[in-house]
């Protein structure tokens, strides 16, 4: 996400808070760690961090790891000589060399495998490395700016990423607060993004929006933070018929529709629905039908439990007495056993 579609925008203690200790890191030649819920603003932060340091007048080269394959990434962030594996026709650059003097910003940094991962560290530590395909060592002046949105200690302690990695890349971890923390945020982030989006559809004025939607955009818990704010009020604006109407309905989930695929344990909920008769088609017997569905629940919860009539009963959410009647009514015998 780019400085544009995400500002710095924010008046709540945790957002200022977080901004006071971003520009105590900045002047630091050190790397930092940005922990945070996707959508929170992380590259945002990681550019703060770049500009305001010594560094703002050279390179800010960004990385996402998740987008690159295991196999790419290394030949990405270090660069490959002529020959070094198929396809690596002539030599290429790595992203640690187009970054030297400046600050190189790796998100979604638990995705590296833990080849690059012993790279990175030696790269932080010496401020050296090598190609692929290469003995030669080249030494960078860059500073390591890393995001995640998982709990990366929790990944070391498993084993799954490198514990003295993030030792160094812990000099300063600064965690950034989901926006349904910081209330005070939301409605300046909205009238930003909406304003934006009338200037995009070429329109004059933005008439605001109705409590209504106010009170809607402030109890919703914002599981996509701020980005989800943005797709929101923007799909909320465009689609107002008047250009002078304010916002009054606010779709939060954009796949809403009484025709929407349904998902696996949807599918066989209308399956299952799909088998039952239909009183339009011809007359039911409705009784009977339910007597069938009751008979057929107890055959199931039996042959689940083993014939074991008080696992049955609790599975059922009855008691013993009211299965071993059913049991009776249905004349199923001994099909269960006693407790």
């Amino acid at each position: 996400m780019s400085r544009r579609e995400q500002p710095i925008i924010g008046e709540s203690p945790a957002f200022l808070e977080i901004l006071e200790e971003v520009s105590r890191a900045a002047v630091l030649n050190r790397p930092v760690l940005i922990v945070g819920e996707r959508g929170t603003g992380k590259e945002v932060i990681a550019d703060r961090l770049h500009y305001l340091s010594p560094r703002w007048d050279k390179p800010l080269v960004r990385v996402n790891c998740a987008a690159i394959s295991e196999t790419l990434l290394e030949s990405e962030l270090f660069g490959h000589e002529a020959g070094a594996f198929t396809d690596a026709a002539r030599r290429r650059l790595g992203r640690f060399e187009h970054a030297d003097g400046g600050s190189l910003f790796l998100d979604e940094l638990a995705s590296t495998p833990l080849s690059v991962q012993e790279k990175l560290l030696r790269v932080i530590e010496y401020g050296q490395f090598e190609r692929l395909g290469s003995s030669q060592t080249i030494e960078v002046d860059v500073r390591l700016i890393a995001a995640s949105n998982v709990d990366l200690p929790a990944l070391a302690a498993e084993g799954r990423f490198r514990a003295d990695l993030l030792d160094r890349l812990a000099f300063d971890v600064i965690t950034l607060p989901p926006l349904r923390e910081r209330l005070e945020d939301i409605m300046p982030l909205a009238e930003h993004f909406a304003i934006r989006m009338t200037r995009d559809l070429g329109r004059e004025l933005f008439s605001g929006f109705s409590r209504q939607a106010m009170a809607q955009l402030l109890k919703y818990p914002w599981p996509g933070n701020v980005r989800e704010l943005k797709n929101v009020v923007e799909r909320a604006v465009y689609r107002l018929e008047d250009a002078d109407q304010s916002v009054d309905e606010i779709q939060f989930d954009p796949f809403q529709s009484p025709w929407r695929p349904p998902g696996p344990g949807q599918a066989q909920k209308a399956k299952e629905h799909a088998q039952l008769p239909d009183p339009r088609r011809q007359p039911i017997d409705l009784r009977a039908g339910l007597e069938q569905i009751e008979r057929e629940m107890v055959i199931r919860a039996l042959a689940w439990s083993g014939d074991h009539q008080g696992k049955a009963a609790r599975r059922l959410g009855l008691s013993y007495d009211q299965l071993r009647g059913l049991v009776r009514k249905h004349r199923l015998g001994r099909l269960g056993k006693d407790d």
